[in-house]
């Protein structure tokens, strides 16, 4: 059961309605039309607002219909919204939205209009948003998994062609589909990781913990805040993690539950140097400049995380969507105020469930 909403805009010579009159004149093309598909529709309301003009329709108090006029810029919006049941036929398909569309914009001898299929919203989010904040629409058909931890916001949904998903705070994480994400992150045939002694910072999912094992390491050590994520994950996405977050402790791997923060501090106390450390926490933010909590806490990660890399060591980390390029350069800035002074290199991968190309770092000591 979802509310369908269909938004229509039409872009007209500001002159065509600036007046009372030819107003009218537009509301009543877009009425009769409309009534063509909603028979029963009625007048409810207008208002002259301070940017134009609006008018409420509906259909048996069910279907509502708003159109808005905004005058400076020559805009006229249009929404439809109405409830559907499941098994119920939509009222209005994508097809019959554009011959909407089209006819309107014929009538009113407009060249510029556009119409989106049906935005559906109801208790399974099938939206979220690309790495430039850009709304990307999922195949979802279930909730698996929903709780808030102390931390975040943990959801596991599943999508019909990507499998089961782990959403955090709104953000897709990983499915079920992204071994190449994994892959990427750990440069699978391109570091050696035997015999090799790793961090993970982060990481709940426990997928990279699961195929670094498989690399033969010396050992692992994870460290991981959010225990409920661990939990979800290893309930209901044990295609990615295998059964490490069950075990949590290995022959050569141990999983902490704590602040990574802290534990890098202890692991400098304690002298505790390891070939590879992986940031597998926070993406980069989108932000007009590098300020704020998020880029704080990303520059702490940086310079605790060299202090217990061995002098040939390596810290691997995924960064954000390549249409992200402002974002890059501000992270890349970063790394270059870091002492000693490091370099990287950076390499790229199409992730499935992120429906985009995803750059990822490999940085060193210069």
């Amino acid at each position: 059961m979802v509310a369908n909403t269909i938004l229509f805009d039409f872009s007209v010579d500001p002159s065509k309605i600036s007046d009372d009159r030819q107003r009218s004149e537009v509301v009543k093309i877009m009425r009769s039309e409309l009534e063509n598909l909603f028979p029963q529709l009625k007048f409810v309301y207008d208002l002259n607002t301070s940017d134009g003009y609006l008018v409420l329709l509906t259909e048996n108090n069910s279907t509502i219909v708003t159109i808005r006029f905004f005058t400076e810029p020559g805009l006229i919006t249009m929404n439809i919204e109405y409830y559907l049941e499941n098994g119920k036929e939509q009222l209005l398909s994508f097809d019959s939205s554009k011959r909407l569309e089209n006819t309107l914009a014929k009538k009113l001898n407009i060249n510029s209009g556009q119409v989106l299929p049906p935005l559906k919203r109801g208790a399974v989010s099938r939206y979220f948003p690309s790495s430039d904040e850009r709304i990307i629409e999922y195949d979802i058909d279930e909730i698996v998994f929903e709780k808030r931890s102390p931390f975040q916001k943990i959801q596991i949904v599943h999508s019909k062609t990507l499998g089961n998903m782990l959403i955090l705070d709104e953000l897709q994480n990983i499915a079920d589909s992204d071994l190449i994400y994994t892959e990427t992150l750990m440069q699978r045939g391109i570091e050696n990781y035997d015999g090799k002694e790793i961090c993970i910072l982060g990481g709940g999912d426990g997928a990279l913990l699961y195929e670094l094992l498989k690399e033969n390491p010396k050992h692992i050590v994870m460290i991981e805040i959010d225990v409920a994520v661990m939990d979800a994950c290893n309930k209901y996405m044990n295609s990615i993690c295998g059964d490490v977050l069950e075990k949590r402790k290995g022959h050569n791997y141990e999983i902490i539950e704590g602040d990574c923060m802290e534990y890098m501090k202890l692991f400098q106390q304690q002298g505790r140097k390891f070939d590879y450390v992986f940031g597998d926490l926070t993406d980069i933010p989108i932000s007009d400049t590098p300020t704020g909590e998020i880029w704080n806490f990303i520059r702490t990660i940086l310079e605790q995380s060299f202090k217990i890399l061995k002098p040939n060591g390596k810290f691997l980390t995924h960064g954000n969507g390549t249409s992200c390029m402002e974002s890059l350069k501000m992270f890349q800035d970063q790394l270059d105020l870091l002492k000693p002074p490091v370099k990287y290199t950076t390499s790229k991968a199409f992730v499935p469930s992120f429906m985009e190309d995803w750059v990822f770092y490999q940085v060193e000591f210069a």
